[in-house]
């Protein structure tokens, strides 16, 4: 896979993501902004962004979106309970939020 194959992925992998993004959020905000891990003055940018504006942004070559399993004992922590789904959803669920709460203290 050359470089340019790569940031046409990165394109495409932005595009979903803001439309996901902006569907979740008008579909039900509150548990959109939960799931994206975004402010609700965030959500409220991209519910309103256009089409034009989200295809700008798209065509980014970084990513727009992070991984926010960005501490490694928290992906441990998931990774020991992979084998029992429901267990490993709950748990992230409660780890996230918990994350979430301590970042707004």
């Amino acid at each position: 896979m050359d470089m340019n194959d790569i940031l046409a992925d990165i394109r495409e992998a932005n595009l979903n993501y803001l439309l996901l993004a902006q569907q979740l959020i008008r579909a039900d905000r509150a548990t959109a902004i939960f799931r994206l891990g975004i402010s609700a003055e965030l959500a409220d940018l991209v519910d309103k962004l256009s089409t034009t504006h989200m295809l700008k942004l798209a065509a980014s070559n970084l990513l727009l979106m992070r991984l926010r399993l960005d501490d490694p004992a928290l992906l441990r922590t998931l990774i020991s309970c992979a084998h029992e789904r429901s267990l490993m959803q709950a748990h992230a669920v409660i780890l996230m939020a918990k994350k979430g709460i301590q970042e707004i203290v």
